[in-house]
């Protein structure tokens, strides 16, 4: 499970508390995005325990850079444009964002990323991600079932059982739905994480 979004080492502590395995920071336009100076607060206070996900959207090399010096073990969730040549550079360090609607052929859009980790999340206009929408999750139960995949879009307590049993995705990806009044809140992220937990025993 991954808890994005988070900006300061309190919304990492909590996801740490709670039991996510990951955490995510924004570092492309979002209302969650993180800067340099409030990342290199977490890294160096991150003593191990959860695995950090650094979220771009199209970037420069540099702007990568500055990440991967403050988290060398960081893994880099690409949202954008990037191409298959571009996620290689990094392995399988690289996550590939693949946005999903009804008309997108789901295999043929993942398969020239082949180094690197998938996530799934709602296409929606030109929203890179964070739109609270769901997708149908049966869409990509084949590829699910080939290879490692991550489901993110519109996820919340109340529906991420629902998901995990349609598609039985390696992970789920989470923002919005462990916030309330804009902050991240423990309750909801205890309610997310049980609500995995008892899909996965089903």
């Amino acid at each position: 499970m991954k808890f994005c979004g988070c900006q300061s080492w309190s919304d990492v502590s909590l996801a740490i508390e709670t039991g996510a395995d990951a955490f995510g920071m924004i570092f492309a336009p979002s209302p969650r995005r993180i800067d340099l100076d409030a990342a290199a607060t977490i890294a160096k206070r991150l003593t191990g325990g959860i695995e950090p996900v650094a979220v771009f959207v199209n970037p420069a090399s540099d702007e990568i850079d500055a990440v991967r010096a403050m988290f060398p073990t960081v893994r880099l969730q690409l949202a954008g444009n990037e191409s298959p040549e571009f996620a290689e550079r990094f392995g399988s360090r690289a996550i590939k964002v693949i946005h999903v609607d009804d008309a997108i052929d789901v295999e043929a859009a993942c398969a020239p990323f082949r180094g690197a980790g998938i996530l799934f999340d709602t296409k929606v206009r030109d929203v890179a991600g964070g739109s609270g929408e769901t997708f149908r999750w049966q869409r990509v139960a084949a590829v699910a079932r080939s290879r490692p995949v991550i489901v993110a879009g519109g996820l919340t307590s109340a529906n991420v059982g629902d998901c995990v049993r349609a598609a039985r995705p390696w992970g789920v990806d989470v923002r919005g739905g462990i916030e309330s009044g804009g902050r991240k809140s423990e309750e909801l992220m205890r309610a997310f994480i049980g609500a995995v937990r008892a899909a996965d025993a089903a």
